[in-house]
């Protein structure tokens, strides 16, 4: 199978059962080898506790991730607007009063860090944004004041985003991750769940979605009372995603130069 950018993968065919979507590593990203576990139950809470639709976790242990295989997305409207429905559902069902999760997963190779936090501003800073700077791609390629702008970004987070609350997030909401069952329906793979702001998912679909789904933006903005001001922060919010590519991929497909852009409001003046 072709588009993952972090693991092998293909489709295995059995013979006396329907075929199987199958997920492993050359190398367990970051030494550990528990990733897989992790995406199993980032699959199912998704499923569980809001009824989005995600593959079957057949198998997850610490070699490989087998699931059922799901179908590429139609390119229409409709299923756009059903998705907007479906991921409203999501973000307003799963209010929690902290951001975290219970244990740290993986954004693409990389640990993502879900240490419990009262605090929405300080976990997105801290876990989100500036964990990402002690990355050796990230750090050959941000100069020293690129670095110190992303931390007065951070510092005056609460007047640049609204006060949320948390929620249960997919975490990794990019076009690509989101495919569909048997009879039309939306339905995720490869998340990094974690409760945080709704508004990470809403920004990597913002990036990445195609233009058939211009409708869902609105669709989910009218179903959770999302304010006009939304597509403005949303700059600032894909940083985290800008700055994960970065740390992970010698092609960055222009983060750094998208970082160094959301990020010059906030260069020192000589």
């Amino acid at each position: 199978m072709s588009g993952g950018l972090a693991a092998l993968a293909g489709i295995a065919h059995r013979q006396d059962a329907p075929p199987v979507f199958v997920k492993s590593f050359a190398e367990a990203p970051d030494g550990d080898d528990a990733a897989f576990v992790a995406e199993a139950e980032g699959l199912t809470a998704l499923r569980d506790l809001a009824g989005v639709p995600t593959p079957e976790v057949i198998v997850a242990n610490h070699e490989v991730l087998v699931l059922s295989v799901l179908h590429p997305r139609p390119p229409d409207r409709t299923f756009w607007e059903q998705f907007a429905h479906a991921l409203a559902h999501l973000h307003t069902s799963t209010v929690h009063r902290r951001f975290g999760w219970h244990r740290d997963n993986w954004l693409g190779r990389c640990r993502q860090i879900n240490a419990w936090a009262d605090d929405g501003f300080a976990f997105f800073a801290e876990h989100r944004l500036l964990r990402w700077l002690s990355e050796p791609r990230v750090e050959s390629a941000l100069e020293p004041a690129d670095r110190a702008a992303l931390q007065r970004l951070c510092a005056r987070l609460p007047e640049l985003l609204p006060d949320r609350p948390a929620c249960l997030t997919h975490g990794d909401l990019w076009a690509q991750n989101v495919l569909a069952t048997a009879d039309g329906r939306a339905a995720l793979i490869d998340p990094a769940v974690s409760y945080t702001w709704a508004e990470v998912d809403l920004a990597h679909l913002w990036t990445t979605a195609p233009p058939e789904s211009r409708r869902f933006f609105d669709v989910y903005a009218e179903l959770t009372g999302l304010d006009d001001d939304w597509p403005a922060r949303m700059p600032v919010i894909q940083l985290r995603q800008h700055l994960a590519v970065l740390a992970q991929f010698d092609d960055d497909w222009g983060a750094a130069e998208t970082i160094r852009a959301t990020l010059r409001p906030f260069r020192a003046r000589a």
